[in-house]
């Protein structure tokens, strides 16, 4: 395939088993982990944990991933479309309360398809990435995903330039968030789990509260109060590659904590807050095919 499918469309080529392009990765969809996942906002992860997928490579670049080992080092197992679906069924039996798929982006044509069969379990399907989506893919996904739950790390694009190598990460993401809410709506909770709708997750920066707020602006301007549903995300961790962004070998302090969670309060996003004791790199999952 010729894919254009995030909004570098750099038409690299991939076949089944080999990738070019900036997110390294095969047409054939790249696993490196599938388990209960507890550390999930509580309305994704209930009381099981979800039954999430990670998936290999990425469509960003981002200085601080804490998932390098997949994310930028190609670690996985390459599964096909039965495979995969037989994974879901693994996961449905767990008592997963929800199927998270994370980092998809770069294998929306494949995981499109899975998704055409019954989902078991009648679990919900949620779609957890980083933001840097198109809307014209995102449409394949409509009626197939139930749970949008996407990052909105900037809105400032130089910041996106530094950090992530992706100017217009701002204008792709926000359009992207814009054509989830379009797809499913309010949000909608049942039993205190999220069935349909969409969850923005912000992860605060050392230093960056202020664009925080910027974010957290954007949100309340953009969508009517319980349109969606707003996670401010407190576990930065330093780790990773990180000599020519010294401001980043920090962890968050609670003076920037808490002038954003004032803040996300004083706009009425509902939604959740993360304590500063989820940093650390005991809370990074291990990329050791588990489940696969």
């Amino acid at each position: 395939m010729i894919c254009t499918l995030c909004p570098r469309q750099c038409g690299a080529l991939r076949d089944e088993n080999h990738g070019e392009g900036f997110c390294g990765m095969p047409s054939a969809p790249v696993c490196a982990r599938a388990a209960l996942h507890l550390w999930e906002e509580p309305c994704i992860a209930g009381k099981a944990g979800a039954g999430t997928v990670f998936f290999s490579g990425c469509t960003l670049g981002c200085v601080f991933c804490q998932n390098r080992s997949i994310s930028r080092e190609g670690f996985g197992k390459t599964l096909s479309e039965d495979e995969l679906y037989e994974v879901f069924r693994r996961l449905a039996d767990q008592g997963a309360s929800c199927i998270e798929l994370v980092t998809p982006t770069q294998f929306t044509h494949v995981v499109a398809r899975v998704l055409e069969r019954p989902i078991p379990g009648n679990l919900p399907v949620v779609w957890n990435s980083g933001g840097y989506e198109r809307g014209e893919v995102l449409r394949a996904l409509e009626g197939r995903v139930d749970v949008y739950l996407p990052d909105l790390k900037y809105v400032t694009p130089a910041l996106a330039e530094k950090y992530s190598g992706v100017a217009d990460y701002p204008e792709a993401a926000k359009a992207a968030i814009l054509e989830m809410v379009r797809q499913r709506g309010p949000a909608r909770l049942e039993n205190g789990l999220l069935k349909s709708g969409v969850l923005i997750r912000h992860l605060i920066l050392p230093g960056q509260a202020a664009e925080a707020k910027r974010v957290m602006d954007w949100v309340a301007d953009s969508f009517p109060p319980g349109t969606v549903l707003f996670s401010l995300m407190a576990q930065y961790t330093p780790v990773g590659p990180l000599d020519g962004f010294p401001e980043l070998r920090r962890t968050l302090r609670s003076s920037e904590l808490r002038t954003a969670k004032d803040y996300m309060e004083n706009l009425g996003l509902a939604g959740y807050v993360q304590e500063l004791g989820s940093s650390g790199e005991g809370y990074i999952p291990r990329f050791d095919l588990t489940g696969l």
